[in-house]
């Protein structure tokens, strides 16, 4: 279907300063934040609206839910409305909605806003990477995805250090709006400080979703984002346990599973660096998935008895050594796009396959632990998917 509007086109911008980059990457932190914001308020919303813990569950889930649903499909209404509009838009939504559920009674009502949040949460971190292309040099493009690379695991881990003193003084309520306010500031600043470009037509057509999936390098990029993503959320996801299991208290797991969160911020600030510098995609990503299955065969083959310092060190390489795949995948799905107006669709099928990792693989190691007794062979499923993972990026461009 078609329709007017004046909307900035997808072509290159050209700023005159880094601020425009800037405010994409703080656009998606934000967001992540939002996707954050859950897991520090479950024992909070299940004493005050009692959660219980299969809808504190689904709370939790309904974000990635939504991604693997409806990813590609948000990638194309960006493509549509606008890569710029798309982020606005986002952002506004996710505000609104934020602040709305300040005022929420019930879990129903909690769980009904979140879906809808997940939506709003997905025009933000879709077309992000798309709409850094339009703001950056060319020859500074691959360390802008490093840097965007980051938004998760920073808005999470900001998620994670503020949520808890503020709700512990003013409520979840509190908390949720506080972060409305913030999504609403961050649209304001945003509409402010990223150029509108030239009026275009309004198209949302779904020949752009058949040119994806017709590309096969976007299959490729999208798959082994899918294997990067799911392995690891096993590893950080199940961390905590495996510590606890170790003789680690509650406090100090949790503590060092923030770490190796954070140390994947560094790793992807450092595969930026290295494209930037001219090294090969596919070698950044053979040394981040061999980091990967390293790093996990020692946290899941040693034995619970082995010293915590041991297994945080090979978190430590797992989440930061491979912490430089996804800014590198992200610069692939860019060039990967059959043209300039499918970029977000791309974007939004590889978001969708990653979010489908993330979906599957925890249920699916978690299962074959439970059947093992233990977590000894889990190993064998995460360094299938760094097995799968090379293979996908090795395989030439066609």
């Amino acid at each position: 279907m078609n329709a007017v509007t004046t909307e900035p086109t997808n072509h290159q911008t050209q700023p005159t300063s880094g601020l425009p980059a800037a405010l994409v990457v703080a656009a998606g932190i934000v967001a992540a934040m939002h996707v954050g914001k859950v897991a520090p308020a479950i024992p909070v919303l299940q004493a005050q609206l009692g959660l219980t813990l299969v809808q504190a569950g689904w709370l939790l889930s309904l974000s990635q839910m939504a991604g693997m649903l409806t990813a590609v499909l948000i990638g194309m209404v960006a493509d549509g409305i606008g890569l710029r509009r798309s982020l606005l838009t986002g952002l506004t939504l996710l505000g609104s909605l934020s602040l709305l559920t300040g005022l929420a009674t019930s879990a129903s009502q909690l769980l009904m806003m979140r879906a809808i949040e997940g939506a709003a949460i997905l025009m933000v971190i879709v077309p992000g990477p798309a709409l850094l292309r339009t703001l950056v040099d060319p020859a500074r493009l691959s360390s802008a995805m490093g840097f965007w690379g980051t938004f998760m695991p920073t808005g999470t881990a900001a998620a994670l250090l503020l949520g808890p003193p503020l709700m512990a003084h003013a409520g979840w309520a509190t908390w949720w709006t506080a972060l409305g306010g913030l999504a609403l500031l961050m649209a304001a600043v945003f509409a402010l400080g990223i150029p509108q470009g030239a009026s275009r037509a309004f198209q949302l057509d779904s020949r752009r979703l058949i040119t994806v999936w017709r590309t096969p390098q976007v299959w490729r990029v999208a798959l082994a984002f899918g294997c990067y993503s799911g392995q690891w959320l096993v590893v950080i996801g199940f961390l905590p346990t495996l510590l606890q299991g170790g003789g680690a208290s509650a406090a100090a797991a949790g503590s060092m599973a923030a770490i190796a969160s954070a140390a994947n911020i560094a790793g992807n600030l450092v595969g930026g660096r290295l494209l930037q510098r001219g090294v090969r995609s596919q070698k950044v990503l053979t040394i981040g998935f061999a980091a990967m299955a390293i790093g996990a065969f020692v946290v899941f083959a040693t034995p619970p008895a082995t010293p915590v310092a041991v297994k945080l060190a090979a978190v430590l390489v797992f989440s930061g050594v491979g912490g430089m795949i996804p800014g590198s995948l992200f610069s692939l799905a860019v060039i990967a796009a059959p043209s300039e107006d499918t970029a977000s669709t791309a974007l939004g099928w590889t978001t969708q396959m990653s979010m489908l990792g993330q979906f599957c693989m925890p249920p699916v190691v978690a299962a074959l632990a439970t059947a093992q007794g233990g977590w000894a062979l889990s190993w064998v499923v995460t360094g299938g998917l760094c097995l799968m993972g090379v293979g996908l990026v090795s395989l030439r461009r066609s």
